[in-house]
């Protein structure tokens, strides 16, 4: 069952987004829409991408220079690669107010959390770590909409020195966006992400480049339907994120690839061997396991 977003009791006066795209936009979209929100300020490289984003009515204001943008912020939202946290980090924390709460919604969270702590200094306690589970292969501020978040889990990684009131303010604010709010050690969130987000980009990016380098690649891809766009949707999304999330979760990842190698070895060990059984079997095994997790999704 998909969450109704909860309405706002006390909106947020000022949100700036640093990396106006899919996420930052969509969460400014949907605070606007739950009038959870007063003012936000688009921060990001491209002036295009900002002026796309002022246009839509993702941000009401645009801003080239972070560090004049979070002055007097209610929230800021580091919405970038996880590559560039660190710099954002450092270069904004002389500048966030006292009780500025700072998050984000990078898709790995050891390595974030490591980099704040080392550069938000005495604002680490109201800085929230966060990450929600939703997207498209779609990038950039043109790609955000309002209800990306509506019934999607988000789940949030507050550190032993968090207080209180960031971790409250972060969870009402996904919640106005319509988002189920679950909370995990930054571990245990890696892991689980390799497996079920980043193992899939891998498989994807593979399978695509894997029919891109056949010398008759072209003609080949005349003749896909469904089956082949389904799998490689998401080779579609944005490289340098992408690069970014692997190099940072690389051990948990590394494993989960393993992993998918061995079972790509035992089908084509069953397929040189002509072994149908052994193929039928591993085939009626996954769709089994996918019913099983369709089912238990619908159910919530």
């Amino acid at each position: 069952m998909k969450s109704a977003a909860k309405p706002a009791s006390n909106p947020i006066g000022k949100l700036v987004i640093i990396g106006v795209g899919l996420i930052g936009g969509s969460f400014a979209l949907a605070l606007k829409k739950a009038k959870a929100v007063n003012h936000v300020i688009g921060v990001g490289r491209t002036r295009k991408n900002l002026n796309t984003a002022l246009k839509l009515g993702v941000i009401d204001e645009i801003s080239l220079d972070a560090r004049e943008a979070v002055r007097d912020a209610d929230m800021v939202l580091i919405g970038t690669p996880v590559g560039q946290m660190p710099d954002v980090m450092k270069l904004i924390a002389p500048h966030l107010g006292k009780k500025t709460i700072v998050t984000d919604g990078g898709s790995t969270k050891q390595d974030v959390i490591a980099c704040a702590r080392k550069h938000l200094d005495t604002h680490f306690k109201n800085f929230v770590p966060a990450h929600p589970m939703a997207g498209t292969e779609n990038s950039g501020a043109a790609a955000a909409f309002a209800e990306l978040y509506r019934g999607r889990k988000v789940i949030v990684v507050p550190q032993k020195e968090t207080s209180a009131r960031a971790v409250s303010a972060v969870r009402a604010a996904w919640q106005a966006c319509g988002a189920n709010v679950v909370r995990l050690q930054a571990r245990e969130h890696d892991e689980i992400l390799a497996a079920v987000s980043h193992l899939p980009h891998v498989a994807a990016f593979t399978l695509m480049n894997t029919l891109a380098k056949r010398k008759d690649a072209k003609r080949i891809l005349g003749f896909s339907a469904g089956g082949l766009r389904d799998t490689v949707r998401i080779s579609g999304s944005s490289p340098e994120m992408w690069r970014d999330i692997f190099l940072a979760n690389r051990v948990a990842l590394l494993a989960d690839v393993d992993k998918f190698i061995n079972e790509i070895k035992y089908l084509r060990s069953r397929l040189k061997a002509g072994d149908g059984d052994a193929m039928q079997a591993v085939f009626e095994h996954a769709r089994h396991v996918r019913e099983r997790w369709l089912v238990k999704a619908r159910r919530g």
